[in-house]
């Protein structure tokens, strides 16, 4: 039976001004060790879109003045699918299969890793994760970011933020909101709160660039991070 990880790799950590080479190179080694441990290791790797969506999103509102949210989904979804692609070509003896771009769309898992990219407006890659967790059968979703933890409010711009240990959906949804905005920045989106609500999936919130962190999250260990939905 395979052990199935979703990784919901923020663009933020994969390119957060320009693509991050050394942490991508780190990443590399830590999930090749991981996969050559068991031959049933599987990871899907679902990737944001980073700088090159903010920047070119921002430049098409700096141009049309009544910029139009479907047009700025369409730009982080094109973003989302660069970086995918980059990650793909990294690992590339385990992933045999294209950029996945319509997450109900594949009917297996060969090789080790599966790389997914931004599908349609509406929701960010969280919903594709989602998507792929509930057809993989894999229970929980690791949203690794340029955040340690989920905080009750914005810390930058609330000095009263306090960082959560654990958060129910039912809280979670109340921060998060309920409105998909293109470039929205909540560690998880409205769209995706609510199907991962539904299926009653573990969300773990941490920091993807802290590896040490990360394998103990692999290993059941105890991390520093967030849970938001099941214990």
């Amino acid at each position: 039976m395979s052990n199935v990880k979703v990784l919901d790799l923020g663009g933020s950590i994969v390119a957060p001004d320009e693509v991050d080479v050394s942490f991508i190179k780190e990443f590399k080694v830590f999930l090749e060790t991981w996969l050559k441990d068991d031959k049933n290791n599987k990871a899907i790797i679902v990737i944001g879109g980073g700088a090159p969506a903010r920047k070119y999103q921002q430049a098409y509102r700096n141009i049309v003045e009544n910029s139009d949210h479907n047009e700025q989904d369409w730009i982080g979804i094109t973003a989302t699918r660069l970086n995918a692609q980059l990650i793909k070509a990294v690992f590339k003896d385990y992933c045999v299969e294209d950029v996945v771009i319509d997450p109900t769309a594949p009917e297996r898992f060969d090789g080790q890793v599966m790389v997914a990219a931004g599908w349609k407006p509406g929701f960010s890659t969280d919903f594709d994760s989602v998507v792929l967790a509930e057809k993989f059968g894999a229970d929980t979703i690791l949203n690794l970011s340029n955040i340690a933890k989920v905080y009750t409010a914005d810390p930058n711009k609330d000095p009263n933020a306090r960082p959560l240990d654990y958060v129910s959906w039912d809280d979670y949804k109340k921060m998060a909101g309920d409105e998909w905005i293109p470039g929205k920045n909540v560690p998880f989106d409205p769209v995706a709160t609510k199907r991962a609500a539904e299926l009653n999936l573990q969300v773990i919130a941490a920091a993807g660039k802290d590896l040490e962190n990360l394998k103990n999250i692999f290993d059941g260990e105890e991390f520093i991070g967030t849970i938001i939905g099941r214990k």
